[in-house]
């Protein structure tokens, strides 16, 4: 396994979790208010699509089992949301936040996102590395 995939399935695992754990414990709240803030989102916006793009250039890996392939898919992923909040209004991010009752089913938005931090830390602490990038 590559190093970069390997500290990058750790980095994104770990962040994950703690990220999840945190907004857990702080409640929905958080997250809906930060939606409401537009130039907040616009920030996020920005900063997504720039890490989505740093990976999605330095770790396109479709291939060598599970672990290359969802760290790829993961930064393809932060890409669309980037492109997504960039296109999308504040009221509109609102209106999709109440369509999908977020404060409501919290639990159900995050535990998908758990999970993969949870298989990307066990794989990233568990594989072996290689020498090269």
């Amino acid at each position: 396994m590559s190093r970069l995939t390997v500290f990058l399935a750790r980095l994104i695992g770990l962040f994950t979790v703690l990220l999840v754990g945190v907004l857990l414990i702080r409640g929905s709240s958080i997250i809906v208010a930060a939606a409401a803030d537009g130039p907040l989102m616009f920030t996020y916006a920005i900063i997504s699509l720039s890490i989505g793009l740093a990976m999605i250039l330095g770790h396109n890996v479709w291939s060598g089992g599970a672990l290359p392939v969802i760290v790829t898919v993961v930064g393809w992923l932060i890409f669309a949301k980037g492109l997504l909040l960039l296109c999308l209004t504040p009221e509109g991010l609102n209106h999709a936040f109440q369509r999908m009752h977020y404060g409501d089913h919290m639990f159900l938005y995050l535990a998908p996102s758990f999970v993969i931090g949870l298989y990307l830390t066990w794989a990233g602490f568990t594989a072996p590395t290689s020498r090269g990038l």
